[in-house]
């Protein structure tokens, strides 16, 4: 059990510590992400900055989430629903578009519109508060890779046994506190789950940017 998000960024960062892992910029997942990435990039003298992929919904039921989009417009459609996605692919792409659109915006006012940190040949430390499926959070690797980083490591204080089995895959490291046999929602190992706001966000990172 974490006491808050600040608590699992501290801990989050003795762990990197004492595990000698290196990275040149730590990128939190908006908006709860954002807080144990800034405990992280302080303790290393690292800048700091977003990563976001957004679902995007079936034409026919939005809620139903077909796939994951990120700042460049790709998408990561889920393997159970390729056959949709080839059925409904133009539709889809129209919605895609624009989430993409909002995602880009939503990036934009989280940097108080100022141009995102270059990440070719970097090494990025991702930081979530949690990790259910890790969906989006594949998206954002696969986003990450395309801009040509040179090395991804993942970090989180909780992530469920499907999703760290998954993303182990997908990066160079992984780093994760908790592991539980039964993980309903993020928020059960947290004393504290407030919920974290735009301007929070924008002042963590404004914060950072003054500081360096």
């Amino acid at each position: 059990m974490f006491k808050s998000r600040i608590d699992a960024g501290n801990r989050l960062a003795t762990a990197l510590e004492e595990k000698g892992c290196t990275f040149d910029v730590v990128l939190g997942i908006p908006r709860g992400g954002i807080i144990p990435a800034r405990q992280i990039a302080r303790r290393f003298g690292c800048p700091l900055d977003v990563v976001l992929a957004k679902k995007v919904g079936s034409p026919n039921l939005p809620e139903y989430a077909v796939g994951a989009v990120t700042p460049d417009g790709e998408i990561l459609v889920h393997e159970r629903l390729q056959s949709l996605w080839e059925l409904q692919r133009e539709p889809i792409q129209r919605m895609t578009r624009t989430v993409q659109l909002e995602l880009n915006r939503q990036l934009d006012l989280f940097r108080n519109h100022k141009k995102a940190i270059p990440l070719y040949g970097r090494r990025a430390l991702l930081v979530d508060d949690g990790i259910a499926t890790g969906f989006t959070i594949k998206a954002a690797i696969l986003y990450l890779k395309r801009q040509g980083v040179s090395y991804i490591c993942i970090a989180a204080p909780v992530c469920s046994r499907n999703a760290y089995r998954t993303l182990s895959q997908a990066v160079d490291d992984i780093l994760v506190l908790n592991i539980p046999e039964q993980m309903y929602a993020v928020s059960q190992f947290y004393e504290d789950f407030s919920s974290v706001e735009d301007r929070e966000v924008i002042q963590i990172l404004s914060e950072d940017e003054a500081g360096r």
